[in-house]
């Protein structure tokens, strides 16, 4: 790159920081092409976007978003890196990413920002091993809703009762 492309591209890159839910970056070494368009491919259709950048400009950009510092430390930028943008739903490039790597091994979770809080490669893996959101949230309503439908069950079988011993007393 130019130097002019080299700035550009940082400050595109840095409105992006400045804009995007979650923020995870990966080690991407060991991904073949074939399985990065996979990749992609998977991200996109959960709104989410891989970049692959060098780590001087991510640092730049990091800077200039005013990123959290422990995302932006000589440690986390060692190798090859590429970025996790998404711009609504946090979590689900996580999940995305955590069954990708399942699948071929790679890419490797550094560290994340998930919706301005700073993650550690564990809790990213946690993360990634949950629910999408719309299981979350049938979860939660079957939890607030089973003391009800236990209620209605008791309530059912008791009127089923009076109404088996009123046909045994009519016939």
């Amino acid at each position: 790159m130019k130097k002019q492309e080299k700035i550009f591209f940082v400050e595109n890159l840095t409105e992006e920081l400045k804009s995007a839910k979650s923020v995870v970056l990966v080690n991407y070494a060991g991904l073949n092409v074939k399985a990065q368009r996979e990749l992609k491919a998977r991200l996109k259709e959960v709104d989410a976007k891989m970049l692959v950048v060098k780590n001087t400009l991510l640092k730049r950009a990091g800077e200039a978003a005013k990123v959290d510092d422990q995302i932006l430390s000589d440690s986390v930028l060692e190798g090859q890196t590429a970025l996790i943008i998404a711009e609504n739903d946090p979590i689900a490039p996580l999940s995305v990413l955590g069954k990708f790597a399942k699948e071929f091994e790679v890419p490797q979770l550094k560290v994340g920002i998930i919706d301005g809080s700073f993650q550690e490669n564990e809790a990213l893996v946690k993360l990634s091993n949950l629910p999408g959101r719309d299981a979350l949230l049938g979860q939660v309503l079957a939890t607030l809703m089973s003391p009800s439908y236990g209620l209605v069950g008791a309530l059912n079988s008791n009127m089923q009762k009076l109404l088996y011993i009123l046909k045994a007393k009519a016939g």
